[in-house]
């Protein structure tokens, strides 16, 4: 049976690879089904990027555009990518090849089995730094301390969703996006495969430790309120030591007389509470920001062109013919 598949990548600046990715790719939904299409939404590329899916497009009408006005996030261009997408089943990846498109395969095989979503999961990471999988084991399972939506380990974007679960994913409109909780939240029957992720097969990663301790704050914030506990928490245990060190003065100087305390012990215990209530308000300033950017209620994204889709979106605005 057939089955009409929308293949969405989020590309930046990925001119070194989107080419090779094409044939890759397309050469895997051949063996499948004709009826599909390879869905490119362009995150503000500086490079030719654009371009080059245009020369796609001129060859293959089953490569489509959606170039976006600047450079938005790829959470926001993931999410562009699957308001256009109209697929029967849709499968989310990225440009660098790094999760190979013949997985899909399975996956589809997975999805004819009853299955909504089918997300693969890493069991080895090539390419990668010791210190960036440390770092990522030690996020996911921080992740899922924290929240109660329960993250798969070692489980990136790459994961094929069937139509439900794209609509399901269209309602929610929050600008501050965690796609990996998203993905998980919205649940329907969702299983995982196994699969070795390979090294980039051209261009370089956009990926820096800043921009990954970002993307972790980004995560625990949208979907857990345990950091705003915890400080109440450390705020109540150190209010009651406080209020027993200042009874047991009391007591002290009462019995004994006045009793002056070293000057080193007093800077030390008010640089540790200064330290707590700016770590604190930090944390509060955290959820505020992303309050203030919810309630401003901006569109997640505009776009300034599409190439074999239909405008139907009040978010592109393209430009007149001259």
């Amino acid at each position: 049976m057939s089955v009409f598949i929308s293949v969405v990548v989020a590309a930046y600046n990925e001119e070194a690879v989107i080419e090779q990715f094409y044939e890759r790719t397309a050469r895997v939904l051949e063996s499948i089904s004709p009826d599909y299409e390879i869905l490119v939404v362009n995150d503000g590329s500086r490079d030719s990027t654009a371009a080059k899916v245009r020369a796609l497009h001129q060859k293959d009408a089953r490569v489509k555009l959606v170039d976006l006005s600047r450079n938005f996030g790829k959470e926001i261009a993931m999410s562009a990518g699957l308001d256009f997408a109209s697929g029967e089943v849709v499968v989310v990846t990225d440009a660098d090849l790094q999760d190979p498109p013949e997985l899909i395969t399975e996956m589809l095989a997975k999805w004819r089995e009853g299955y909504d979503t089918v997300y693969a999961t890493r069991t080895l990471r090539e390419g990668e730094t010791a210190l960036k999988k440390l770092t990522a084991g030690l996020f996911y399972r921080i992740m899922n301390q924290f929240s109660r939506t329960q993250i798969p380990e070692d489980t990136g974007d790459f994961r094929l969703m069937s139509r439900r679960t794209v609509q399901a994913l269209r309602l929610l409109r929050e600008e501050n996006r965690f796609m990996k909780g998203v993905f998980t939240w919205v649940g329907f029957n969702q299983v995982g495969i196994p699969y070795e992720r390979a090294p980039r097969a051209a261009g370089e990663t956009k990926w820096n430790y800043w921009r990954l301790l970002n993307f972790a704050i980004e995560g625990i914030t949208s979907f857990s309120y345990v950091p705003l506990q915890i400080s109440t928490y450390v705020g109540v245990i150190t209010a009651i030591f406080a209020f027993l060190y200042a009874g047991f003065l009391i007591i002290r100087t009462l019995l004994f007389g006045i009793d002056v305390p070293g000057y080193a012990s007093l800077m030390v215990a008010i640089l540790f509470f200064s330290g707590c209530q700016l770590t604190f308000l930090g944390i509060i300033g955290e959820y505020l920001g992303r309050m203030f950017e919810e309630i401003k209620r901006r569109p997640l994204y505009l776009v300034q062109e599409v190439l074999g889709l239909e405008p139907n979106s009040p978010q592109v605005l393209l430009r007149p013919k001259p």
